[in-house]
């Protein structure tokens, strides 16, 4: 049966206050931040990997406070990610602006490299890419638009003449760009070979910004790799094609030295963008991870803030403390105003189906063909049934939203009638093809699944006969609980305890985080049954 209580939920509670700024900014997997500033507006991109729509776009008033507007590829002709593995696809945005024109450069990993697409609006649309064959092979890159008139092109690239020194031996490049072709032009320059100090071996220096002060270009770049050793370091030069000399006190930003063992560590800090605020202060953006045992964590790479001090024509980020704070006082442009659907600091909200689809729904690569139906007289939302499933790079019939917190729980309610007996459709906890979690309902019975790479292992089942069923997956950190309901009220356990550390990167892999998703499936055959959902919740500690 359906909730004993109907009717439409309050969409938001406890929005942050903007007294102060709760980090993660961006809570759950929203790696790779890129920030600009135009007027009073703040403009924030991520990567999205092989998820789609790709590169949202959000927007901000105070830095707080931020909805996502649009996304840079909404177009399957834009981009077509088929085949595109789930933590391949789109690598590292930057989001510029100059005369009139948003601009966001990124790379698509293994199926055409780099490309900019702009647009006059911030939301978009977007352009078709103008790609940049020339990069070749070069990742991260971000546009620097000069005083002077002139833009450059700034990347990641290997070792010079393709000769490492050392394992994670990069460089960084740049080209200039001709600003009406969209066209790099001139020769490619070597700004820096290694890192900070190349007889230390430093590794992986990528994701590089230019920016001018007081007289410099301050050229600002991660280094040491985006896991538990990634830090933020900074070089400067007088001129715009170098030389760049590094800080003496590098890195400006980095969590590795700090006690593994201290409590509610934050850690993996960076890959950075700074932003001057109109007040004159400066600000900065920056992925870093909450794990909840070890290095492992379930929620991604997320999108953190902190201020920014000049010491000595240095900028150092977070000045004040050693390791990033969960808090900060607000910067000086903090409203009163709260976001429609807030994306940080601790929330809940129910989605009945009665209005749009709001834009943080993610899907598996692009969506060609109708497959799912929103519903808003009736309040439901149709996914058909169709022989895709998740194990195939295609693109299955599975809606995602991202796990933003440690603690937290989802729950739906959905009615389905299985044609034949391999169909399923349920609610899961995807992390990459080999490892999600899926409670699902079959003809005659509920099941629990683990995705391993040699296929589904049945991890348990209850019989189960009704159209329809509540189903929840609660985190608790190391451990997810999934439970079933059929009126809604009291639910039963299938199963507890299950191990979390199994869809964590550290043991899964890649560059992704964990997503809650509505999950139908025929697998493998053609199939005309649908399963209907009535509302997602979303409950947050």
């Amino acid at each position: 049966m359906k909730p004993t209580t109907t009717g439409e939920e309050p969409p938001i509670t406890d929005a942050p206050r903007a007294t102060s700024v709760q980090n993660p900014i961006l809570a759950g997997f929203n790696p790779d931040p890129s920030i600009c500033r135009v007027s009073d507006d703040y403009y924030l991109v991520n990567s999205s990997f092989a998820y789609f729509p790709g590169i949202p776009i959000l927007h901000s008033k105070d830095l707080i406070h931020w909805e996502q507007i649009g996304a840079a590829i909404d177009r399957t002709e834009q981009v077509d990610l088929s085949e595109q593995g789930i933590s391949r696809g789109f690598f590292a945005p930057a989001i510029s602006y100059d005369d009139g024109w948003f601009y966001i450069i990124c790379t698509l990993i293994d199926n055409g490299g780099n490309f900019i697409v702009r647009s006059r609006q911030p939301e978009g649309p977007y352009s078709e890419p103008y790609w940049l064959p020339e990069l070749n092979g070069g990742i991260d890159p971000s546009l620097f638009f000069d005083k002077n008139g002139k833009a450059y092109v700034v990347y990641n690239h290997g070792a010079p003449d393709r000769k490492p020194l050392y394992s994670g031996h990069r460089t960084i490049r740049m080209r200039e760009l001709n600003k009406e072709t969209l066209q790099v032009v001139g020769e490619e320059l070597l700004l820096v070979n290694g890192g900070v100090d190349i007889s230390q071996e430093p590794v992986w220096i990528e994701a590089p910004h230019i920016y001018q002060k007081d007289g410099y270009y301050y050229l600002m770049c991660a280094e040491g790799g985006t896991g538990y050793n990634h830090s933020e370091v900074i070089f400067r030069s007088e001129k715009v094609s170098g030389p760049y000399v590094p800080h003496t006190e590098n890195p400006i930003l980095t969590q590795r030295h700090l006690d593994r063992n201290r409590p509610h560590p934050i850690t993996t800090a960076g890959h950075a963008d700074l932003v001057e605020l109109p007040s004159g202060e400066w600000w900065a953006v920056f992925l870093a991870c909450r794990p909840y045992r070890g290095d492992h964590f379930n929620t991604g790479r997320e999108t953190f803030l902190a201020p920014v001090k000049w010491i000595d024509g240095w900028p150092v980020i977070n000045p004040d403390f050693e390791e990033v704070q969960y808090e900060y006082p607000a910067p000086a442009t903090a409203q009163t105003s709260t976001a429609s659907v807030p994306l940080n600091g601790q929330f809940n909200y129910h989605i009945d189906f009665t209005q749009p689809l709001d834009p943080r729904w993610l899907f598996l690569r692009n969506v060609k063909e109708a497959w799912y139906q929103s519903d808003t007289d009736a309040g439901t939302l149709s996914l058909q049934l169709r022989p895709e499933t998740i194990a195939e790079r295609g693109n299955p019939s599975l809606m995602l939203r991202r796990q933003t917190h440690l603690n937290g729980q989802i729950t739906t309610y959905m009615e389905f009638t299985p044609e034949q007996e391999q169909e399923m459709a349920g609610l899961l906890i995807l992390q990459n093809q080999d490892h999600y979690y899926f409670i699902n309902k079959t003809a005659d019975k509920l099941q629990l699944l683990k995705q391993t790479e040699a296929g589904y292992e049945t991890l348990a089942e209850q019989s189960y006969t009704p159209v329809g069923v509540h189903l929840r997956i609660e985190a608790r950190g190391d451990q997810y609980n999934f439970s079933y309901s059929e009126n809604g009220v009291d639910f039963t356990s299938l199963l507890d305890g299950v191990d979390a550390t199994y869809l964590s990167t550290e043991t899964a892999g890649g560059f992704v985080g964990c997503l809650y998703g509505l999950y139908a499936t025929s697998n493998g055959e053609p199939s005309k049954a649908q399963a209907v959902f009535d509302y997602v919740e979303i409950k947050n500690e």
